[in-house]
């Protein structure tokens, strides 16, 4: 959903519920976006980069997808020919990746409605937590799995103009109110007793695991739970960050991660006043792990959008309204606050509340701290090229 860096200065408007960044489990969209964009047939040539990728790198993140996207009925037509063909490849041969791609898609640049072909990228990745499966006096904070009461409503039911629009509520009497603010569920007046998923030891991190959407928490057994994005409680996100600047207590260059985490160390006492400034709230699962020896087990990374794990480096969150789900994608961007070119194939099977446009992309860095730190810092501009099977119409 979004990522570290555009929330902190944006909050969603859309309808639908903003999820940062999200890494939640769900059917793969339909092959024909409706947000307008443009594609243009290129060359393999005009790809920056395309001949000095290692393209076999993200092999195993296109043939985890391919199972997914062929057991759907809207995209087993675009994709069903092409992941049989990818059972034909011999890896060991140099160069047989980059062939079948040159062989059997065509690229096509991406540009928004307006003619733009440029865009933001950002960055996210899965965090470390330390916690436990029982509340101890040191591991109070809780992370919660969806409740029973929240309910999800698809307006597009009641009218189909609202399209992807849904809405979070909560019975109460004969009505549908707006469910639990993340102040209702702090404060216990949201009853959530018997919904403790795990209990982590800094709410801060807690926070930052939510705009993740997925996250690894280590337990005290020395065991690792897997945790996932279940649900969200429908209320806008508002980045605490910019609340941050607004008051002037952080310089827009500190609004960060870590620039958040040190106000929160030099003020203890405000901080749950401020994160319950963003009233949204996401709801976890646990996660089972994979079968020993399988491919997503070798990949090791969160479950995204598609339903399938995440490969560090050659994945990308995207607005499925232009750029379809489980689609090979070529990404020309820079790396985190500098100009050295970060050009290469990746799989677009996630997607996220903030990340919205025909050309942006959310470049997902893996796991642990050293990827914590590039995603904060990544905010640049880029260039993406579908790569389409050919034969089939663009979408």
């Amino acid at each position: 959903m979004a990522a570290v860096a555009a929330l902190w200065l944006a909050g969603c408007t859309t309808v639908a519920p903003p999820v940062p960044s999200e890494i939640k489990p769900s059917p793969p969209a339909p092959a024909v976006p409706s947000l307008p964009a443009q594609f243009t047939a290129a060359d393999w040539s005009a790809l920056p980069g395309w001949a000095d990728d290692d393209v076999a790198a993200a092999w195993p993140a296109f043939r985890v997808g391919c199972p997914a996207l062929v057991a759907a009925p809207a995209t087993l037509a675009t994709w069903q020919r092409v992941c049989g063909l990818a059972d034909t490849v011999d890896t060991r041969a140099p160069g047989a990746v980059r062939a079948f791609f040159e062989t059997h898609f065509t690229p096509y640049a991406v540009r928004a409605a307006d003619g733009r072909d440029a865009g933001l990228v950002t960055g996210y990745y899965e965090p470390l937590l330390a916690g436990s499966r029982v509340r101890t006096p040191r591991f109070g904070i809780a992370l919660y799995a969806a409740p029973d009461d929240l309910l999800t409503v698809d307006l597009a039911a009641l009218h189909p103009e609202l399209k992807d629009r849904r809405v979070r509520g909560r019975v109460e009497g004969r009505r549908v109110v707006p469910y639990w603010t993340r102040a209702d569920i702090a404060n216990g007046r949201a009853p959530m007793a018997g919904r403790e998923l795990v209990w982590v030891e800094n709410a801060v991190e807690a926070f930052f695991l939510e705009i993740q959407g997925s996250g690894r928490v280590a337990l005290a057994d020395g065991s690792v739970m897997r945790v996932g994005y279940a649900d969200q409680n429908g209320h806008p996100y508002r980045s605490i960050g910019r609340v941050l600047i607004d008051r002037g207590e952080l310089a827009p260059e500190r609004a960060s991660m870590q620039g958040i985490r040190d106000w929160g160390r030099r003020n203890p006492d405000k901080l749950p006043a401020l994160l319950n400034e963003n009233p949204s709230y996401v709801f976890f699962r646990e996660v089972p792990p994979p079968a020993p020896g399988s491919l997503e087990a070798a990949i090791d990374g969160p479950i995204g959008t598609l339903g399938v794990p995440l490969l560090r480096e050659r994945t990308i969150a995207v607005d499925t309204r232009s750029i379809p789900l489980g689609a090979p994608v070529f990404l020309a961007t820079t790396r985190p606050l500098s100009t050295r070119p970060l050009q290469r194939l990746v799989l677009a099977q996630d997607t996220g509340g903030a990340i919205r446009g025909a050309v942006r992309a959310d470049y997902f860095w893996g796991f642990g701290d050293t990827a914590g730190r590039e995603a904060g810092r990544m905010r640049q501009d880029g260039r993406m090229w579908l790569l389409w099977p050919k034969d089939v119409p663009l979408p």
